[in-house]
């Protein structure tokens, strides 16, 4: 029970009580399944209890009865928004237990890849985050661009969601002979119409009342709470992987980690903003730069990892991805871990969503892109 003080001519005390709803589960087609509990007080949260669980599927217990050749297909089904990132997590980390060297060209079209997967990331979370606040044309807009993306991507892998290009080694196969030109011409395109995102939803003072100020989020929860990606970031926490342990052709390009001290609802949308202008950067310094040579290096057919324990970490369109094999010299892993960053960025919510009001915690949950299936693996 709680206490509602009343002023006015007779000052009376009101006792208010907290009750229970559930938030969800929502349809699998919105963000994923997720039950939320939330304790409140009128339309004031005091608490959220995350339930999750609905789409689990063991795919960690499955991977440790398939090689690693077949893990790379089970990682787009987790994080399907980051699927060419995960895929190429599981990959390095077997390069580097069998110390493969990749050829120049693999590094580079992989960075590329990533990127335009980072984009077509944050395309679609800007379009249902504005939904999600009730502008329904980000959507459309959202999808106009990210289709320009997935055409690519089918063009070149021949899959639109749950897309497989990385194998262990290098790629499946090499580009497209029109990938160069229809990456330079999204490009092109989407310079002209990422300020189209500031002028509908960045500088909307609808949007900006909805989201400034609101779900703040400190450095030293973040760091506590290990939130990473552009969630951790807009709270002034420099965690970006590209930066700190560089990997494929990120070492050759030059970038903005993008840091923002806010903490708020805003800032987090603000930061993935600023990445995708980031992500444009990268690709333009590769994509005339890709060097001639093979497009896989030499490796057995069967590959058996050494006796030994391997951490490879990559950064995905939702931060700190991280993968753990732990193995006993066979074509199969004994253990295999994934970090994934949803899962950290979930149960932060409850820290801050208390003393926010329902309608807050829609545009709380939209800011730290939660994706479902990358935390019910």
């Amino acid at each position: 029970m709680s206490e509602l003080v009343l002023t006015g001519p007779e000052t009376e005390t009101a006792l208010t009580q907290e009750y229970f709803i559930n938030m969800g589960p929502q349809h699998p087609s919105t963000h994923g399944v997720l039950r939320l509990v939330l304790t409140i007080d009128g339309e004031i949260i005091r608490r959220v209890e995350p339930h999750i669980g609905y789409i689990h599927r063991s795919i960690e217990k499955m991977c440790e009865h398939d090689s690693y050749r077949q893990i790379v297909h089970l990682t787009d089904r987790m994080d399907y928004l980051s699927c060419h990132m995960n895929n190429e997590a599981v990959c390095l980390a077997v390069e580097q237990a069998l110390q493969i060297e990749v050829p120049e060209r693999v590094k580079v079209i992989r960075t590329i890849v990533s990127e335009l997967t980072r984009l077509a990331s944050h395309q679609l979370w800007w379009g249902v985050m504005g939904m999600d606040l009730g502008a329904i044309t980000s959507f459309l807009y959202g999808f106009r661009d990210r289709e320009m993306i997935n055409d690519i991507f089918e063009e070149t892998c021949g899959a639109r969601l749950t897309m497989n290009y990385n194998v262990p080694g290098g790629l499946m196969f090499d580009i497209h002979p029109n990938f160069q030109k229809r990456t330079k011409d999204f490009v092109a395109h989407f310079c002209t119409k990422l300020p189209e995102y500031d002028r509908l939803l960045s500088d909307n003072p609808i949007f900006r009342s909805r989201t400034e100020g609101v779900g703040y989020l400190s450095k030293e929860d973040a760091i506590g709470y290990g939130v990473t990606g552009p969630s951790g970031r807009a709270s002034g926490f420099a965690c970006d992987v590209r930066k700190r342990l560089p990997y494929s052709a990120y070492p050759q390009v030059e970038f903005t980690e993008i840091i923002r001290t806010e903490g708020d609802c805003f800032a987090r949308y603000k930061a993935r903003i600023l990445e995708m202008w980031e992500s444009l950067r990268i690709i333009e310094q590769l994509i005339d730069n890709i060097p001639e040579g093979e497009f896989q290096a030499p490796t057995k057919q069967v590959l058996k990892l050494p006796k030994g324990e391997y951490y490879q970490r990559v950064e995905t369109a939702r931060g700190d991805f991280g993968v753990y094999i732990i193995s006993e010299g066979n074509k199969s892993p004994y253990r295999l871990k994934f970090r994934s960053p949803g899962f950290s960025n979930l149960f932060v919510l409850d820290k801050v969503a208390r003393g926010s009001k329902i309608a807050d915690l829609v545009a709380i949950m939209s800011t730290f892109d939660y994706v479902m299936p990358d935390i019910d693996r």
